[in-house]
C-alpha cells in the first residue's frame, strides 16, 4: 500500500514523503495511529494545505519529547522475575512490562516505543531504547533480577550467578578428592594384604621349623631297648 508520512518514521522516510508499506502495517500501525494517509490525489492536496501546521506540531511534539529525554536518559529500571541457578528467567521481560515499569516511574510511554529484537529472557543489566519521538530516541537499563538485594549487587558489577557457579567447582573438587581418596584407600588395602601374605609365609615356616627339631630331639632322647639290663 501506498502512503504519505505525516511524520518521520525510522527506515521508512520524512515527513511528507510518500512510501510503499505492507497493507498489515498500514492498517493497523501508521493509519490509526495518524503517522500516515493513504496516497490518493485528495490526500496528497490535502497534506499540501496541512503541510505547515502539522511541522508545526511535530516541532512541538519534539520539544516535550527533548525535555522528557533529558530526565530518562540513562535511567535504570529494575525488573524483579524469578529464575534457575543459571540466571534464566521463567518467563521473559517484554515491551510491554518495560512500559509497565518507566510509567509506574513517572515516565508515561507506550510499548511500541520500546525497542527489542526479542524478550528478555535471563538475568542481568540489559540496555534498551525508549522511542519519545522520530527524532528523540533515549537509552535506558533495565536491571533484571531475582530481588531487591541481587539488582543493588548486579548495579555494582557483581555476577549474581557466580555463586551457583562456584558450587558447582566445589562439587567437582569433592568428587575428585573422592575418587583420590578411594585410590589411596585400595592402595593401602592392596600393601595390608601383601603384608598379611608375607607374615604367614614366615609362619609358616618357622611351623615347619620347630616340628622337625622337636621330632628330631624325641628321637635321641630315646635310649636303645637293648641297654636296660
Amino acid at each position: 500500500m501506498q502512503v504519505i508520512l505525516l511524520e518521520r518514521i525510522g527506515k521508512l522516510g520524512q515527513m511528507g514523503d510518500t512510501v510503499n508499506v505492507k497493507n498489515g502495517y498500514a492498517r493497523n500501525f501508521l493509519l490509526p495511529q495518524g503517522k500516515a494517509l493513504r496516497a490518493s490525489d485528495a490526500n496528497k492536496q490535502r497534506f499540501e494545505q496541512d503541510r505547515s501546521q502539522l511541522e508545526a506540531r511535530n516541532l512541538e511534539r519534539k520539544k516535550e519529547a527533548e525535555s522528557v529525554a533529558e530526565k530518562l536518559n540513562g535511567q535504570v529500571f529494575i525488573a524483579i522475575r524469578q529464575a534457575g541457578d543459571t540466571g534464566q528467567l521463567y518467563g521473559s521481560v517484554s515491551t510491554r512490562d518495560i512500559a509497565e515499569i518507566v510509567t509506574e516511574a513517572g515516565y508515561s510511554i507506550d510499548r511500541n516505543q520500546a525497542q527489542l529484537d526479542a524478550a528478555i529472557k535471563i538475568l542481568g543489566l540489559h540496555p534498551v531504547s525508549i522511542t519519545l519521538h522520530p527524532e528523540v530516541i533515549v537509552s535506558i537499563t533495565v536491571n533484571v533480577a531475582r530481588s531487591e538485594e541481587e539488582a543493588k549487587r548486579q548495579a555494582r558489577g557483581e555476577d549474581i550467578t557466580a555463586q551457583g557457579d562456584d558450587a558447582e567447582d566445589e562439587d567437582a573438587i569433592s568428587v575428585e578428592e573422592v575418587f583420590e581418596d578411594e585410590e589411596l584407600s585400595k592402595q593401602a588395602e592392596e600393601a595390608l594384604d601383601d603384608d598379611a601374605d608375607s607374615d604367614g609365609g614366615e609362619a609358616s615356616g618357622e611351623g615347619n621349623s620347630n616340628e622337625s627339631g622337636d621330632a628330631g630331639q624325641d628321637d635321641t632322647d630315646k635310649e636303645p631297648a637293648g641297654k636296660e639290663d
